[in-house]
């Protein structure tokens, strides 16, 4: 599944062909998604112009300006989720779909925003007005490459619980975007062994964590996102971030700080990979 740095990855990859441009077209070859595409997506996007890019955890947002075509109607956002296998690329005009290629937004330049999803577990959707009424934002934690997160934050809402640091680490209501990957990669460059329980891990431990969040998602996105196998950037291009990875999908290998066995083990149902030794 892309996580936050391959959503990330697409933002910035697609957005210097489509930001403030007209649409032109949209083209729906398959509705049937997660949620069914709105029935009036071609109607209000048609004659409209794509504002800035935004993001929120793994949820892109697309700002619809206000036009002739939708009168009244100032403040639309377009919310667009990438699902299990899905991604956005940037096409031209003339290009052929490929299969599983689901949504077309053409616009007035001649480039097309493209919608690829296989197992169609992704969507597009309107956003509600008021973001915090929107129940699929709402509830979110803070992002984690905000100042809001922080250890103090970790520290004080871990307090008293007994669940994992791990499962806790990865709860969107405590921090969005930190992935079983990321996640994994973090409690390890903070030497903190995942199976320790959330309200057992000490102040100064959350703010090397949160720190160790902060630098792995920074690096991820700055090599383009993980190397997933459904996933692909705006150009089409994967990204590389899996070739420095420590711990995540190398059970039984050597760790590369301390030459000790990495284990798996399952936490929240999820497989987790660690060092015994680096990680008390």
């Amino acid at each position: 599944m892309p996580e936050l740095p391959e959503v990330e990855t697409t933002r910035r990859g697609i957005a210097p062909y489509i930001e403030g441009q007209e649409v032109t077209e949209v083209l729906v070859r398959q509705p049937r998604l997660r949620v069914p595409v709105p029935d009036d997506l071609a109607e209000r996007l048609v004659g409209a112009r794509i504002g800035v890019l935004k993001r929120r955890a793994k949820y892109l947002q697309i700002p619809i300006q206000s036009t002739d075509a939708l009168e009244g109607d100032a403040n639309t956002t377009l919310l667009w989720h990438l699902g299990m296998s899905g991604s956005l690329r940037i096409a031209r005009v003339g290009d052929l779909p490929k299969k599983h290629d689901h949504v077309d937004v053409v616009t007035a330049s001649g480039y097309v925003l493209r919608y690829h999803d296989p197992r169609r577990f992704g969507f597009v959707d309107w956003q509600a007005t008021d973001e915090a009424q929107d129940k699929r934002l709402a509830h979110l934690g803070p992002e984690p490459l905000s100042d809001a997160f922080n250890g103090k934050w970790l520290y004080t809402l871990s307090r008293n619980k007994r669940v994992a640091v791990k499962p806790f680490l990865m709860d969107n209501q405590v921090v969005v975007g930190a992935g079983n990957i990321y996640a994994a990669e973090a409690l390890f460059m903070a030497g903190i062994d995942p199976r320790r329980a959330a309200g057992r891990v000490s102040h100064a431990r959350y703010d090397a964590l949160a720190l160790a969040v902060k630098e792995v998602l920074a690096a991820a996105i700055t090599q383009g996102g993980t190397t997933l196998r459904d996933f692909v950037s705006g150009q089409g291009e994967p990204g590389y971030f899996a070739q420095r990875l420590n711990v995540y999908g190398r059970h039984g290998q050597p760790c590369l700080r301390c030459g000790a066995e990495l284990r798996r083990i399952t936490l929240g149902q999820r497989a987790s990979v660690f060092c015994p030794g680096c990680q008390r």
